[in-house]
């Protein structure tokens, strides 16, 4: 016969399930208020959270770029004729050697002929100079002849007077012989004006020819010129890149020949999202990077044209470069634009989209709470923090587009 069962009292049940009921509400109030204070709660694992700190901010672009000669000149044909290559497409060519020869018997035969008429005003102004000096010695001559006439005309007045005096000539022989040294001094002065004016003439004369020679030897100088041209000779060390021309084409003035490509100073050309373009200067510093190796570099130009929301630049090695590069090669590079020591910063991420950069949600007991922020430079990782946020602070940096317009938002 089995023990009767023991029936527990009713009202110590609903005792026990009364005292469960409270237990249970006091660890889930200060969820279920904080809920009800929201209105909207959402699931941690939907969020980034970043803490805000003081760092290092790094603004910095990455970009990708081909190798380029800094300088790859194209030759081109002086002027109309045949060409002869000496080079052929790869060849390594050192400075001033000849890499192709045009054949212009049009160009040779004028310059053949100024030649020969600069030869011949050569002989004209030394002709000149010989009749100048001739002519001088003519003119110095007559002056040398009138001098001898008055200085007798004056012994012969000297002469004449003294006879007068002793009374063995008459007055009239006097006065003769003084007109005839008035007569001589009057020619002895005409003649050396006349050997002035003759010696500016023949100056003038010989200055004329000697301009016309100096003429004549620039045109000659510039047809050597243009003949010395006909032989086309690299400007700088490195290796022919193209041929532009077929052997013994005939070809007009200005025309490509060849391309010649110096290898020893090698810049990469990258292209830089338009965004980053108004940031950008000519000498900051970059990274080139060529597989596990880095190098140094800086910016060395920048284009003044957008296209297809890029702008074209390049970056110079600023010492040693990657050995066995080539034109073309495909590299990446790290361009440094700012670097700002111990500013507020936090990681960078979508929340910088969500009311233009101008409020973040800041997580505080499992609430997220809607604040105005101010942001300033943002780098590829982080932006800078100028107003609202303070060390410590822990931000929604990403999913907080879902939070919509609510100013608390509950994060279980």
């Amino acid at each position: 016969m089995t023990a009767p069962q023991r029936r527990v009292p009713r009202w110590l049940v609903l005792a026990g399930a009364a005292a469960a009921v409270v237990l249970v509400l006091g660890f889930t109030a200060p969820s279920l208020a904080r809920w009800l204070s929201t209105g909207q709660s959402m699931s941690a694992s939907r969020i980034r959270v970043a803490e805000v700190h003081r760092g290092k901010l790094v603004r910095d672009v990455n970009v990708q770029g081909k190798v380029v000669a800094a300088q790859s000149p194209t030759l081109y044909a002086a002027t109309a004729g045949t060409v002869t290559l000496k080079v052929n497409a790869g060849d390594q060519v050192e400075k001033d050697q000849v890499l192709a020869e045009i054949y212009s018997p049009e160009l040779q035969n004028r310059m053949a002929q100024e030649q020969a008429s600069r030869q011949g005003l050569e002989l004209e102004l030394e002709r000149s100079r010989i009749d100048a000096r001739k002519k001088q010695l003519q003119s110095q001559k007559v002056v040398d002849q009138a001098e001898v006439d008055r200085v007798a005309a004056a012994r012969e007045v000297d002469r004449s007077q003294q006879a007068f005096d002793h009374g063995a000539l008459p007055e009239l022989t006097v006065l003769r012989a003084k007109d005839s040294l008035t007569k001589a001094e009057l020619t002895l002065a005409q003649a050396r004006q006349d050997l002035v004016l003759d010696k500016d003439t023949l100056e003038f004369e010989v200055k004329t020819k000697s301009l016309q020679l100096d003429r004549q030897r620039l045109l000659s100088k510039e047809l050597e010129r243009q003949v010395e041209a006909l032989q086309v000779r690299s400007p700088v060390a490195g290796q022919v890149g193209q041929l532009l021309v077929a052997q013994k084409a005939n070809v007009a003035a200005n025309t490509g020949l060849v391309t010649v490509v110096d290898l020893s100073v090698l810049e990469l050309e990258v292209q830089i999202p338009e965004s980053y373009a108004r940031d950008l200067a000519i000498g900051m510093p970059a990274e080139i990077r060529s597989g596990n190796a880095s190098y140094q570099g800086a910016v060395s130009a920048i284009s003044p044209e957008v296209v297809s929301g890029q702008v074209s630049g390049r970056v110079r090695f600023a010492t040693d470069k990657p050995a066995g590069m080539r034109q073309n090669q495909r590299l990446s590079a790290r361009i440094v634009m700012d670097e700002r020591p111990d500013v507020l910063i936090v990681e960078r991420g979508s929340f910088l989209d969500t009311g233009a950069g101008r409020v973040a949600y800041v997580m505080r007991d499992g609430v997220a709470e809607r604040r105005k922020v101010q942001m300033g430079s943002a780098g590829l990782d982080a932006v800078e923090v100028l107003d609202g946020l303070k060390a410590g602070d822990r931000v929604v940096v990403g999913g907080s587009e879902a939070f919509g317009e609510h100013e608390r938002v509950t994060v279980h």
